[in-house]
Order: structure tokens, then C-alpha cells, then sequence
């Protein structure tokens, strides 16, 4: 069988079984039912494929999945993030466009300790946008940057799509969620560009209103407080891998234990809060773990097919730069973002593009943070980008979704700007992973 038909008959067949709504990890795992007994044939096929799942779940490096969601869980039940975004926005005073900015810089911590975007579009929609919406702020400056802040998550760690697509891919855990912090910072930085240009050419966009503004004393008690513990939850999960103190799994565990104990000094600790993170927790744990049995089988009957070798022997023969082969498979993810939610993207597309990357010798930690900003991009791209629908979800009554659509652009030219910016200086992306060596 021709390589690009054995290709075809899996790729079709979930795409098949995704259009009539069957669930992504289900989709996937019948794809290679139906692989092995193609390529494989008869009960040892199923056997053969019941040991591939098997193998795939049963990794160390998965153990932050868990971990990181049960910090992020704990951190929003717990009501500490609240008191975050309470203690910055005191902070901001009289700034103009003071909401707007405290969406990018809550949003940011909030996403270097929750690793889900929508749970952070979700957060920043309920909490911020009203209170926006209600001061006359301009949609860009609201629903735009809550939108383009959530989407952070997917990039900086701790990320969890970042640690799905790194399992599946075969990638160091570690350093691909260190490489996504100086991309990650370079997105929020652009996105306060966006906020500050907007307010400059239309001050009205952002009106002015008369707040408590606190003295220098009890900001800097605040920053004491509230802002400055969460940074030493961050330090124990991002700086502990950087400095190779603890491995990615030992930091997250050092990560739920920074956040138990400041719900402790909080008396915010509960058994509803601790309840409802680890059902939480184990609600996604359990589709994660099944989503990369599917993925990592997938994997295998592609190679088993000749799929993934044909591929790139086409691709390697054409006479073309690498550099438009990496548009093109970045262009796809972007396409494929528009129509699919970001964990059907990486299990369809990183088996089959990732040895195709290693075979031009684009580096993989690389590869995956320009992956994940495409995934990102996704998040607000229509027609079913999943943080649009999560936002039109929480926002006000009336909201469209064509008024997130258009809020977003601005946000979105930016954001393929960095993209092209890491394209042209990998060392942005490379550098900090580097220091672990």
C-alpha cells in the first residue's frame, strides 16, 4: 500500500468519526483498531496495541500533569487568585486603562500557575469583563486582551498542553517548559503594546473614573503580602528546573505544596476547596492520560504504515527551503486551530510533523513553542476557536461572537509578529533550556 493512502485511511477515519462527535481519545484509539488490524493483523494486532497503550501511560515524565492541574485547581478554589488580582489592581491606581493592564499581568501570573488556558479565559471573563464592560471600556481593551491573555497559559509554564505535546512528541519535559518563558513574556509584553497604542490614539477607549487610591505603604504591604508569595510558587516550579535542583515531576510537587501552604497562611484551605481541585484534577488527569494512549499508538501506526517515512521522503525531496516546510506545517496547525480544540491538533499532527522536523533539523524544543503559539492563535480564531466560545460563555449578556472575533485582532497581529520573530532568532526560544545543560 502507497504511503500517502495508508496516511489517508487514518487520518480519514478520524476525522470520520470526529464529524459525527464522537470523543477526540475515542476517535483516536478506534483509528488504530482499525491500523492494527490493517497493518498488523489478527489478535496479536490488538495485543500488540494493548502493550503500545500500556507503555505510553505508564512514564515518570507524566507525572507533572497531575500535579501541575491540582496546583492550578487549588489556586482558584482556594480563592487565591482573587486576592491577586485584588492586591494588582490596588496597585495600578490611576493608570489609564488600568482593567486592561491588570488582565495582562494577573492573567500572566494566573497562567503561570493554572497551565489551562480556558480556565483562564474563564477567570479573567467572569471577574474582569463586567467590571470593563460596565466602565465603558472599549471591546478591544476588554474582551480582546482577556482573550489573548488567557491564551498565555498554553505557553508559559506550567503548561499543560505544553507537557501533552511534549509526552506525545518524545521531547525533554523540562526544558520545553523552560523554553516557553522568554516567548511567553514576549507575547504579554506585545500585548500591553497593544493596550498602551490603543489608549494613546483613543483615550476615550479606556475612560477615566475616580478610585481609593492606596498609599505607598500599603501597596508595597500588598505586593508583600499577596504578589510577591505567588512569585516564590513560581520560583519553586520554573527556578528549580532551571537551577537543577528538581526534576519537572519534583517541581510540581514543590508547586502544590508552595500553594497549600499559602492557603494555610490565607486560611483558605477547605475540604470543599480541596474537594473540588481533586475532582477536578482527576476529571482531566483521566482525559489526558487516555488522549496520550491514543496519540502514542497513533504514532506507532503511522510508522508501522510507512506513512511517517513516506512523508518525509517526499518532503526532504522537494526543492524548497526548510523554512517554507515549517511555514506550511505551521500554516496547517494554524488552519487545523480554526477548526478543531488544540489537543485533537497535537495528537494529529505532532506524529507526523515532528519527525518530519528532525529529519530538516529544526530543533524539537523549538519546534514545539512555535507549535503551541499557533495552537495559541487558535484559541481566538474563528469560526471554532475554543476561547471564543468560552468567552461569549461568561461575558455579559449580548455579547456576539463576531464583537470577540474583531476585539481579538489587534492581539492576534501581534502575536504572529513574535512568532516571526522567534522564526528569525531561535536563540529567544533555545536560550534558557541551553542553561540546563
Amino acid at each position: 500500500m502507497d504511503w500517502y493512502i495508508a496516511g489517508l485511511i487514518l487520518v480519514g477515519v478520524i476525522l470520520f468519526l470526529m464529524g459525527m462527535r464522537m470523543p477526540v481519545a475515542f476517535a483516536f484509539l478506534a483509528a488504530n483498531m482499525v491500523g492494527a488490524l490493517v497493518f498488523i493483523g489478527g489478535d496479536v494486532a490488538m495485543m500488540q496495541l494493548v502493550a503500545n497503550a500500556t507503555t505510553s501511560v505508564t512514564t515518570f515524565t507524566l507525572v507533572p500533569v497531575p500535579l501541575f492541574l491540582l496546583m492550578g485547581e487549588l489556586f482558584f478554589h482556594t480563592g487565591i487568585a482573587l486576592r491577586v488580582f485584588d492586591a494588582i489592581d490596588k496597585i495600578l491606581g490611576r493608570i489609564p486603562g488600568r482593567l486592561s493592564y491588570l488582565t495582562v499581568g494577573g492573567g500572566t501570573l494566573f497562567a503561570a500557575l493554572s497551565g489551562s488556558s480556558i480556565a483562564n479565559i474563564a477567570m479573567l471573563g467572569s471577574t474582569l469583563l463586567p467590571e470593563m464592560t460596565r466602565r465603558r471600556y472599549a471591546s478591544v481593551l476588554s474582551m480582546g486582551s482577556i482573550i489573548a491573555t488567557g491564551g498565555l497559559a498554553i505557553m508559559i509554564p506550567p503548561s499543560t498542553l505544553g507537557v501533552l505535546l511534549g509526552s506525545i512528541a518524545q521531547i525533554d519535559i523540562g526544558r520545553l517548559l523552560i523554553a516557553g518563558i522568554i516567548p511567553g513574556l514576549l507575547l504579554a509584553l506585545a500585548y500591553v503594546l497593544v493596550i498602551a497604542v490603543t489608549i494613546w490614539r483613543n483615550p476615550d477607549a479606556a475612560p477615566r473614573y475616580d478610585i481609593d487610591v492606596p498609599s505607598g505603604a500599603e501597596k508595597f504591604r500588598l505586593f508583600m503580602t499577596n504578589i510577591l508569595p505567588m512569585g516564590g510558587v513560581i520560583f519553586m516550579v520554573v527556578g528549580f528546573i532551571i537551577l537543577g535542583i528538581a526534576t519537572p515531576s519534583e517541581a510540581a510537587a514543590f508547586g502544590v505544596l508552595g500553594v497549600v501552604i499559602l492557603a494555610l497562611a490565607f486560611r483558605a484551605l477547605t475540604w470543599a476547596s480541596i474537594r473540588k481541585s481533586v475532582q477536578g484534577t482527576v476529571r482531566v488527569t483521566g482525559m489526558v492520560f487516555l488522549i496520550i494512549v491514543g496519540a502514542s499508538a497513533f504514532s506507532q501506526m503511522l510508522a508501522l504504515s510507512g506513512a511517517s517515512s513516506g512523508l518525509i521522503g517526499w518532503a526532504t525531496s522537494l526543492q524548497v527551503s526548510p523554512l517554507w516546510i515549517l511555514i506550511g506545517m505551521l500554516l496547517i496547525v494554524l488552519v487545523l486551530g480554526m477548526l478543531m480544540e488544540s489537543v485533537s491538533i497535537i495528537m494529529l499532527v505532532v506524529p507526523i510533523f515532528f519527525p518530519l522536523g528532525a529529519s530538516l533539523g529544526f530543533d524539537a524544543v523549538w519546534l514545539a513553542i512555535l507549535f503551541l503559539l499557533m495552537l495559541e492563535i487558535g484559541l481566538a480564531t474563528p469560526p471554532f476557536g475554543m476561547g471564543l466560545f468560552v468567552l461569549v460563555g461568561v461575558a455579559p449578556k449580548g455579547t456576539t461572537l463576531s464583537q470577540v472575533v474583531r476585539a481579538s485582532l489587534p492581539f492576534i497581529t501581534v502575536a504572529f509578529a513574535v512568532a516571526a520573530l522567534l522564526i528569525a532568532e531561535p536563540m529567544l526560544v533555545t536560550f534558557l533550556p541551553g542553561l540546563m545543560d
